[in-house]
């Protein structure tokens, strides 16, 4: 049995929105267990448990949420131990194109350190019946990838 662990911040509840709909993709795999939490209630256990990581963020000024850059902060040394390479991937709700939350994401994801596995998902204005399927797709994909044995 796999586990897969969902961090997310959502502040005005579309990202919340695509995370419900990527936690429902990835419950559609048997053989994987799924967690659902907000980044401020995340914690270096969490992680430890973890065998993959979806980071579901809003695009805030051009980069990721605060919570979700709280909860890099306050895990990244905790973490250093136990080399975690873990592979993730990254949905984003955003007005503009979502790159600033990537980019950034990316680049301490590097530190901890973790594998991008996929492209990340960014649902681009407001959250439509296609942006929630296409959540459901991407959280069933990385649920499908940790229950292969593919990541």
């Amino acid at each position: 049995m796999k586990n897969l662990l969902i961090i997310y911040h959502s502040q005005t509840g579309n990202t919340e929105q695509l995370a419900q709909a990527v936690l429902r993709g990835s419950q559609e795999e048997s053989g994987v267990r799924t967690k659902m939490l907000k980044a401020f209630d995340t914690v270096i256990e969490d992680l430890i448990w973890a065998d993959g990581l979806l980071f579901g963020t809003p695009e805030n000024f051009g980069t990721m949420s605060g919570a979700l850059k709280d909860f890099f902060d306050r895990t990244y040394y905790p973490a250093e131990p136990y080399k975690l390479n873990l592979p993730y991937a990254t949905f984003v709700s955003a007005e503009n194109d979502g790159s600033g939350a990537v980019r950034d994401i990316e680049r301490i994801a590097k530190g901890y350190p973790l594998r991008k596995i996929a492209e990340p998902y960014v649902a681009n204005g407001v959250i439509s019946a296609e942006h929630l399927d296409q959540s459901r797709d991407f959280g069933h994909a990385m649920a499908a990838g940790l229950a292969l044995g593919i990541f």
